[in-house]
């Protein structure tokens, strides 16, 4: 069946979209580059372990709602009301949620502070313990803001708003440059006081990104006051898929977390820690490069297309939504592959160039470098995971995604600690990572292939393997051993531009639609 013509205009627009919010998010990449340049030198091992920790609380909450429950429940409702009811009802239903949403987050933020102070009461530990609980009493107000956030964010996407909604991480990233480079330093001397200047910064910041998400909910006709009365079946349908999809969205990001304190916990071990001080700021240096890919384009891509997928599924047009999702998982992994390439073949001088100064030394470097060789491994997968799961979430399905997910976190937990004891140390939570997300990929895509009859297995492993073909020309224009900013932009210059030909040499048309030349198909079937 072909597609309409309105069906292929709202395709290539929310395609299109996809290229703003990837533009959006590589100048907030950037600048969380250049935030983490300032902030992971700050600081010995272990006061540096204790802050990273702390920062990765609240924004867990910002992964797991800003690119995962929250808007992932919220989208496919929202879209819904605003197709059959209208934007009354939808702004009523943007109401109900943001009060209550705004309720409970509140309460956390009072429970986790109180939980916070009897901890610190009831068991102060040593030095570090007490920094750790510190940081995070300071910041976990940022849960507060960035959900809200996030809410907001989501609102705009459906009205097919997705710039500033991509672009509020710039604001907070440019914030938190400003404190650490001038405000912290002018403050204080010391290092811990700096740290506190710091996250104070961060809830700040995170302040002036919502008045500017509110600001464009007034401009777009979709400002309204939260109501926590009448609770609307709406917003009894969100909750009810946003529970079970915590998990499975979060998999990556609460791995994530638990793999900091893991390392966090094998530090101190008092006899012969398997892991030595200083691990955590290694992970979070790792963790923020292959981030980088992912963010800036798999999000990009499964922020533009959830909208797409979520009115497929309100009008059963499977045909749409099965053709839409096999695009969507091609164009991932044409971006994936070349990217986790590039970033094993030059680990060791991007961690150099970028984090390799102040208390971050050359063995802070090795092992940054190795758990980023090891994340990357897993590249495909992650990329593919957001796609997978919106396309599960827009047909609100929840237990098979939860089920697996349930299952392969206990599996990564069991991995890292068994791994960590083994010569490859801390690479073993980056291994762990790849390993688990694969296992993913492949169980949701079996499943998702029985829900839709077909997801184009066929167009998927063939431009697999085109775009495989193409791949080994990214390694070529980068295996030499770069050791200046310079010559590692250009191994990055050329190894891309080599893969572009490669890409237009095996005819990989995932190309044309990165580019915009996109041409009319017919649906996957097989």
């Amino acid at each position: 069946m072909q597609a309409s013509g309105q069906d292929h205009h709202e395709r290539e627009h929310f395609f299109g979209a996809a290229k703003v919010v990837a533009g959006m998010t590589m100048t907030s990449r950037i600048f969380g580059l250049i935030r983490d340049m300032v902030l992971i030198p700050l600081g010995g091992p272990k006061l540096a372990d204790a802050f990273w920790t702390a920062f990765a609380i609240p924004h867990l909450f910002r992964r797991l709602f800003g690119e995962g429950a929250l808007s992932a429940a919220f989208v496919p409702v929202f879209t819904g009301v605003a197709e059959k009811g209208g934007w009354d009802r939808a702004r009523a239903v943007l109401a109900n949620v943001s009060g209550i949403l705004a309720l409970v987050l509140a309460g956390l933020v009072v429970v986790g502070e109180l939980g916070l102070w009897v901890g610190g009461t009831l068991w102060p530990g040593g030095w570090a313990r007490a920094s750790l609980l510190q940081f995070t009493a300071i910041m976990l107000p940022f849960m507060f803001t960035v959900c809200m956030l996030s809410l907001g964010s989501a609102a705009l996407n459906c009205k097919g708003h997705f710039a500033y909604p991509a672009a509020a991480p710039i604001l907070l990233n440019i914030g938190l440059i400003v404190t650490a480079w001038w405000i912290a330093p002018a403050v204080s001397k010391v290092e811990e006081t700096q740290f506190v200047v710091i996250a104070a910064g961060l809830v700040v910041t995170g302040i002036v990104q919502l008045v500017g998400v509110v600001w464009l909910l007034k401009r777009s006709g979709l400002a309204v006051l939260p109501r926590l009365r009448p609770v609307l079946g709406e917003t009894r349908a969100i909750a009810a898929h946003m529970l079970p999809m915590l998990v499975p969205l979060g998999i990556i990001q609460l791995s994530a977390f638990a793999d900091r304190l893991i390392a966090l916990i094998f530090t101190t071990v008092p006899q012969s820690p398997p892991l030595n001080a200083g691990i955590v700021r290694c992970l979070h240096a790792a963790n923020r490069l292959y981030q980088l890919p992912l963010g800036v384009l798999a999000i990009s891509v499964a922020t533009a297309v959830f909208p797409l997928f979520s009115r497929y599924a309100a009008r059963n047009d499977i045909a749409g939504l099965r053709d839409t999702t096999n695009r969507a998982l091609r164009l991932c992994i044409f971006l994936a592959l070349p990217a986790a390439a590039g970033l094993i073949i030059l680990a060791r001088p991007v961690v150099t160039l970028i984090f390799e100064r102040g208390g971050f030394g050359a063995e802070d470097t090795r092992r940054a470098a190795f758990i980023l060789q090891m994340y990357c491994l897993g590249m495909v997968a992650y990329f593919c995971n957001h796609i997978l799961l919106r396309a599960f979430f827009s047909r609100g399905e929840t237990s098979a995604p939860l089920r697996i997910a349930c299952i392969l976190a206990t599996v990564n937990v069991v991995l890292v600690i068994g791994g960590i004891f083994t010569p490859l140390k801390g690479g073993a939570i980056g291994l762990a990572t790849a390993v688990t997300a694969t296992a993913n990929t492949i169980a949701l895509t079996v499943v998702l292939r029985r829900r839709l009859k077909g997801i184009g297995f066929t167009q998927i492993l063939a431009s697999l393997g085109r775009i495989a073909a193409a791949v080994p020309a990214v390694t070529d224009g980068m295996s030499r051993k770069w050791a200046t900013a310079a010559v590692t932009a250009a191994g990055v210059i050329v190894g891309a531009a080599v893969y572009l030909l490669g890409a237009i040499v095996c005819r990989c048309p995932e190309l044309g639609e990165l580019l915009g030349a996109l041409r009319k198909k017919t649906p996957a079937t097989k």
